[in-house]
């Protein structure tokens, strides 16, 4: 089974400057993982209209799929489906349907022109239900496009696992040593990664108040292999501890 890929584009000048922190790749990348989707390249781009649309675009060349968040508020500097509907080159204008899932939330009369714009939709595009605060997410071709609200873009993915054709499945085992470094271990991970074709190896070092450690994180597709790797790891925890 072949690997499929995303890519994901975080958009907003909030994040670029820390005013925001960012939770949504994490989340994405856990979600799509369980999908047999791995999480190819992130990036956070500005509230720029020609980044956004050259960008959505060469990540819709490069991966299988791609996931925006951000942008598609009431506001005037929302302009994610703008430049969604320029990367394709489609128009885009108030959808009907979108305006039925907004009256969930909202009456005729606050449905004001700044609320309208979240009912504009890239021609062709399908829409992605959004059961907290109503106002939908679209896909447009191999590009979903989400809410940045972390709470709003959690409720979206739900609407999006049937969407999904995930390949092979990547596992993952952790083994954990303390009172060693990274340092310590390195040569041997490097062995044991060579030795293992289709495993990759990282080591993550943490500290608290009494004492030093590293995690040790394999992942493969091939359980086998990864069970074989898991088995080294825990012997090279046994020799560095001694």
């Amino acid at each position: 089974m072949s690997d499929v890929r995303a890519g994901v584009l975080l958009i907003g000048d909030e994040l670029l400057s820390g005013r925001t922190q960012d939770t949504n790749l994490g989340v994405i990348a856990k979600f799509l993982e369980t999908l047999g989707v791995q999480v190819g390249e992130a990036r956070i781009l500005p509230d720029n209209a020609e980044v956004i649309r050259d960008t959505v675009r060469a990540f819709s060349d490069r991966f299988d799929y791609v996931f925006t968040t951000g942008g598609i508020g009431p506001t005037h500097d929302d302009i994610t489906a703008d430049c969604i509907a320029a990367a394709f080159e489609l128009d885009i204008s108030e959808r009907a349907d979108a305006i039925e899932a907004l009256r969930e939330r909202y009456s005729l009369d606050e449905l004001n022109p700044a609320r309208r714009r979240m009912a504009r939709i890239p021609d062709g595009a399908s829409l992605i239900a959004n059961p907290v605060s109503q106002a939908p997410g679209f896909q447009t071709r191999n590009v979903f496009t989400l809410a940045g609200v972390p709470q709003i873009m959690r409720g979206m993915l739900a609407d999006i696992t049937h969407r999904i054709e995930g390949g092979a499945k990547v596992h993952q085992i952790t083994v954990s040593a303390g009172g060693i470094g990274e340092g310590d271990a390195a040569a041997r991970l490097a062995e044991i990664e060579a030795a293992h074709p289709g495993v990759s190896i990282g080591s993550y070092p943490w500290f608290n108040d009494d004492l030093r450690g590293v995690n040790f994180v394999a992942r493969s597709q091939d359980e086998g292999m990864l069970a074989a790797v898991e088995e080294e790891l825990q012997r090279l925890v046994i020799s560095l501890e001694v």
